[in-house]
């Protein structure tokens, strides 16, 4: 059978504060397309760019391992490949280049990809594949290598003929997922993740997914790859998968990085049971909505489990920009799902959204008085980022002529005309964040005079650092007031 070269275009370098960071994830859906492709019978070859200087590496790889196909496959788990960064697509572009020179079949699957195909054949791309990738890119590549010439009738498919662009109809997504064979994680080589893991965190954490797509709708939130369907792996599938790689990789920590995690009833329930009746030790992140986290049954599931973190799409404390959003939570689901998880010894963690169309001050000052009321372990600010396929873009892309894309995800760039300015919403991420740790010290002072018994190194760390954030957050209060002003 023909040789396959995957990799993807996520270079964390060029991704400085991902690099700084230092928690990288293996490209998890480039392994599943990878491991589906040699069960049908292809050679594999991997060039992961994870750790990489330059995406001219890869003609290294290409040389080396002289590929039929070229496979650009993003991880379309990851938050950060669905941000669809300007720097990512540069260094997409450049391989797909190198490696059409070279003579490959060049095939891209990614989030850009599915939004911007015509920008990526123009590039050197001979082939996207559209949505939901691995049957695709399955059946395209059997029939390349059975010598065919139309391609019209693959579904999820987008070429150039005759110098016009034909796309196919768009493919259903896949609805038993169990019966994609496990991530082809012998390809890549997990010691850098590793090795960065422990020197910036103490623990290894890996990724898997437990599902695919989300049912909900918010108006913001672009879903080209799995859509707004929800398909879910068995609870045993995921259990065999979590015991595969223990053995093999001996993780600490395991992020699911589904969008929506457990949402089929008795799901989490079924899983903590066999997670302990395998006697598997682990703890483990998920993210999830606050309308989903207020019953307490299915919280003491997960803990039993082993999580220690949820990632809450809270977005705003102001239930006009929620309602906005077409969020579909209440203001008072998030206090009330917070308090829930603490109580059960999960950590809630808040991904916050400024700067959203018609965001106020006073929008924004209940969203800063709710993450200092609740306190939650870590915070995630983001400025509103319109992509296509979104409602919330529709609204704006009118707007967005000069630039639609930041170039890394640390730009927090406002592409598009609001009641502040991109300088305003730059400065208020910083304020936020030194005002949350200034408040986040006066709760340990607090505990510690309340309960000295619990006096520990990090709650002493915390007390401490109040003498830098109190200041810090005073100051950078002052400069937002005078960009306001501005």
């Amino acid at each position: 059978m023909k040789n396959i070269l995957f990799t993807h275009s996520y270079f964390l370098r060029f991704d400085p504060k991902q690099w700084e960071t230092a928690q990288p994830y293996a490209p998890l859906g480039t392994l599943y397309a990878a491991s589906l492709m040699r069960k049908n019978g292809f050679n594999l070859s991997l060039f992961d760019t994870m750790f990489e200087e330059s995406p001219d590496a890869a003609l290294l790889y290409i040389q080396k391992y002289k590929p039929d196909f070229f496979v650009i496959y993003d991880d379309g788990f990851n938050y950060l490949t669905k941000m669809c960064l300007t720097n990512m697509r540069e260094a997409a572009f450049k391989m797909c280049k190198l490696a059409r020179d070279y003579g490959c079949t060049v095939i891209v699957s990614s989030s850009d990809s599915t939004d911007h195909f015509e920008k990526y054949l123009q590039e050197g791309a001979d082939f996207i594949l559209l949505g939901e990738a691995e049957l695709t890119l399955l059946e395209l590549t059997t029939a390349i290598s059975n010598n065919e010439n139309d391609f019209s009738q693959i579904q999820g498919l987008a070429f150039t003929q005759s110098n016009c662009v034909i796309k196919t109809v768009r493919r259903n997504v896949m609805k038993n997922l169990d019966e994609l064979p496990f991530p082809a994680w012998d390809i890549i080589d997990m010691e850098p993740y590793r090795q960065m893991w422990m020197k910036s965190s103490g623990y290894f954490s890996m990724n898997i997914a437990t599902t695919r797509g989300c049912p909900f709708k918010c108006n913001w939130c672009a879903k080209p790859i799995y859509g707004n369907r929800y398909n879910s792996r068995s609870p045993q599938n995921v259990v065999d998968e979590l015991k595969w790689t223990k053995d093999r990789f001996h993780f600490d920590h395991i992020w699911f990085c589904d969008d929506i995690f457990g949402l089929k009833p008795g799901w989490v329930n079924e899983f903590a049971t066999l997670v302990k009746k395998e006697n598997l030790q682990f703890k483990f992140k998920i993210q999830a909505r606050a309308d989903l986290l207020l019953q307490e049954n299915y919280i003491k599931d997960l803990a039993r489990a082993g999580c220690d973190n949820i990632w809450m799409g809270a977005e705003s404390g102001s239930q006009k920009i929620l309602d906005a959003m077409d969020k579909g939570t209440k203001v008072e689901q998030i206090y009330a799902s917070a308090k829930l998880l603490k109580a059960n010894n999960i950590k809630p963690s808040f991904f916050i959204q400024f700067g959203y169309p018609g965001e106020t001050k006073e929008d924004i000052q209940k969203t800063i008085r709710m993450i200092n009321q609740l306190l939650p372990h870590s915070i995630g600010i983001s400025v509103s980022y319109p992509l296509p396929g979104t409602v919330f873009y529709e609204k704006v892309k009118e707007q967005l002529k000069e630039k639609s894309n930041w170039s890394d995800s640390d730009e927090l760039q406002l592409m598009f005309r609001n009641t502040f300015s991109s300088s305003f919403y730059k400065q208020l991420h910083r304020y936020v964040h030194k005002d949350y740790r200034k408040h986040l010290a006066f709760e340990s002072i607090k505990k510690i005079f309340s309960h000295p018994s619990s006096l520990n190194f990090n709650a002493l760390k915390k007390m401490v650092s109040s003498i830098y954030y109190i200041p810090a957050a005073f100051i950078a209060k002052q400069k937002l007031n005078a960009i306001e002003k501005m």
